[in-house]
């Protein structure tokens, strides 16, 4: 079943130091139930309170619990680049809008050589998805503002895009040949093609 556009990712963030904090207890051999003790009860992120640290640990696990062992093995021995585009996927892997707008429109514009990606992009793309979709035609202005701020945080979090005043510079990353091979095999080409930004 196709996943549902969502705004949620407007109440998370890139995590990526506690994202490696659970990948690291999962290869310590830990369970889920272990973990989930350790980040709540133990506050292991430091979050400023409990439900912060509940919600935190909901949205990284969702997230990471899908990876096979290659693919955290594969996480443990990889430089930090590679570490946070394995971050990025398992974040586009969740949310079905975000992946589009970086297949639809970030690669779109690696393809044509453009050098900068805008707010303007961002407006197309979710007056496209208003078409679309009556779940984002439901949306305030407001929303879809902070969710495109989110879009580019994790862009600019995962070097997919470089700012700098304000101007949004397009620096597709150089993939690891393992990761790519990984993506390959598990039939995930697409998610290949959109953060490369190839055809």
């Amino acid at each position: 079943m196709e996943k549902k556009y969502s705004a949620g990712l407007v109440s998370q963030s890139f995590w990526f130091v506690e994202t490696k904090k659970i990948i690291k207890l999962k290869l310590e051999g830990k369970t889920e139930k272990e973990i989930k003790v350790l980040c709540i009860d133990e506050n292991l992120f430091g979050a400023i309170n409990e439900n912060r640290a509940r919600r935190m640990y909901r949205y990284i696990w969702n997230r990471i619990k899908d990876f096979d062992d290659r693919l955290i093995k594969l996480f443990d021995i990889a430089d930090v680049q590679t570490q946070k585009l394995i971050n990025l996927i398992a974040i586009l892997e969740s949310d079905r809008l975000f992946f589009e707008f970086i297949y639809e429109v970030y690669r779109e514009k690696v393809i044509l050589g453009t050098e900068e990606i805008s707010d303007f992009d961002l407006n197309v793309f979710f007056k496209n998805k208003e078409v679309q979709s009556d779940e984002v035609s439901r949306w305030i202005d407001g929303t879809k503002k902070k969710l495109g701020s989110t879009y580019f945080n994790f862009m600019t979090d995962a070097n997919l895009i470089t700012v700098v005043d304000k101007k949004k510079t397009i620096t597709p990353p150089i993939f690891d040949i393992e990761l790519e091979k990984y993506l390959e095999i598990n039939g995930k080409q697409s998610l290949l093609k959109a953060i490369k930004g190839v055809s």
